[in-house]
């Protein structure tokens, strides 16, 4: 679970960052969700745009995504969703 303090310090760092997947019309699917989280394990903090033709509301989406990935949701700004995920093996965000 993570603080105010460390969801206001990876927002800050996710503002830079652009979106490298995208929901579409069939929403969030097992692929996507390896796919995701093998990037999370890369990256450990990342963006998800939900497109214009999503049929799910982007909170279905954004627990969908959290609970496949087992990553935290740190913001749904707009139709994009930050995630984060801690990094066993290429930790290089530190948490304050």
């Amino acid at each position: 679970m993570l603080t105010g303090k460390q969801k206001r310090f990876l927002r800050a760092r996710a503002n830079q960052i652009k979106p490298i997947f995208q929901v579409g019309k069939t929403g969030v699917n097992e692929n996507m969700v390896t796919q995701i989280t093998d990037a999370l394990e890369k990256r450990e903090l990342l963006k998800v745009s939900i497109l214009q033709n999503c049929l799910e509301d982007k909170t279905v989406v954004s627990e969908q995504l959290a609970e496949g990935t087992g990553a935290e949701v740190v913001q749904i700004i707009g139709n994009n969703i930050v995630l984060y995920k801690e990094s066993t093996e290429n930790k290089h965000i530190v948490l304050p």
